[in-house]
């Protein structure tokens, strides 16, 4: 799971990259915005559900804390960025209270997502 924390990360920074190259003027919203949206909504996600698995430290967190940096979003932009965060991380409170074969599933499964993401935003939008 290390591996893929780290290559999400890496590809997270790619994909931060190319949304900082394009946000300059942004009377429309990006094309790229719902994927960041989405990249928010499983760092929260991901930030419950390893933490109940056991992951101490706030890794996901911290993405996500790039991710607000890198963007350098206005107000309005930062808190749709933090409730789609919230939002992950709250969607998976009622269903776990313990670390189950489910949530490890969850957990392959938004780091797939989180990679792929990532690099779509990171190609099809960097430099």
């Amino acid at each position: 799971m290390r591996r893929a924390s780290h290559l999400l990360s890496t590809c997270l920074a790619t994909g931060i990259a190319a949304g900082i190259a394009l946000s300059p003027a942004r009377a429309v919203e990006a094309p790229f915005e719902s994927g960041l949206m989405r990249l928010a909504e499983i760092l929260g996600s991901l930030h419950f559900l390893r933490s109940l698995c056991g992951e101490t430290g706030g890794n996901w967190r911290t993405e996500m804390e790039k991710l607000l940096e890198s963007e350098s979003p206005d107000p309005e932009r930062k808190a749709r960025f933090i409730a789609s965060f919230n939002r992950g991380y709250r969607s998976f409170g009622t269903a776990y209270s313990q670390c189950t074969p489910s949530a490890t599933e969850a957990i392959s499964r938004y780091v797939k997502e989180g990679e792929a993401l990532s690099r779509d935003i990171a190609s099809r939008y960097g430099n």
